[in-house]
């Protein structure tokens, strides 16, 4: 009997893909502009679109990622996920808990958790999670978030602790990425510093170089 290797997060830029920043813009066409950027991960996030047709934008996009060797991850809905045939789903403080998401998607899809500390960090893993979201690192405004900031000091305490790999999360933008890759963070989430961009292709061409020089230490 064959044995798929489990399925890892690619390391750098984690991008979201979001229907409330430039809803004017299609989730589709932001998904096609942050993959020509380069794109390695891309969270899709539909908070305000219809179930019907969040599943085909799910499916369409999920094939995109693809076709372009990026891995799509659904925001909070398994049920999308299994459908879409992406490639995990990430959960937050009051969705589907981390076990179940794990229950029903197997062993080989990804199950990233948002976590707030070292102690949510353990939990997660003890919940079969393969990463972990930590923030919000920074002050944010794409998404009310009822937990204090951590700053720089706070994310580096979670990945010291963090038998998962951790995933920056809150404020993410380029004048601070760099600092984000710098603590040993495996990822840095960002979503408006790159949807708000003139060109987008090309904000997550800057954004994952200076991830790269802060990972480095350049």
């Amino acid at each position: 009997m064959n044995v798929l290797p489990r399925l890892l997060l690619p390391p750098g830029l984690y991008l979201l893909c979001d229907d409330t920043v430039l809803p004017g813009i299609p989730l589709v066409a932001k998904a096609e502009r942050l993959l020509a950027g380069g794109a390695r991960v891309v969270q899709l996030r539909m908070k305000r679109t219809p179930v019907r047709e969040a599943l085909e934008v799910a499916r369409t996009v999920v094939s995109l990622c693809r076709s372009a060797g990026a891995v799509c991850l659904l925001n909070d809905r398994v049920d999308l996920a299994l459908l879409s045939d992406a490639h995990g789903v990430h959960v937050g403080d009051e969705d589907l808990p981390a076990r179940d998401a794990r229950a029903l998607l197997g062993p080989g899809r990804l199950v990233g958790v948002t976590v707030r500390d070292e102690r949510g960090a353990r939990e997660a893993l003890e919940a079969g999670a393969d990463y972990v979201g930590v923030g919000p690192v920074f002050g944010t405004t794409t998404k009310a978030v009822p937990a204090p900031v951590l700053g720089l000091e706070g994310l580096s305490r979670v990945v010291k602790g963090s038998a998962l790999p951790v995933v920056g999360i809150g404020g993410v933008g380029l004048a601070n990425v760099a600092s984000v890759a710098a603590t040993g963070a495996h990822g840095a989430a960002v979503v408006s510093d790159a949807l708000l961009a003139q060109d987008i292709a090309e904000r997550v061409r800057l954004l994952a170089g200076a991830f790269e020089r802060g990972r480095v230490g350049g």
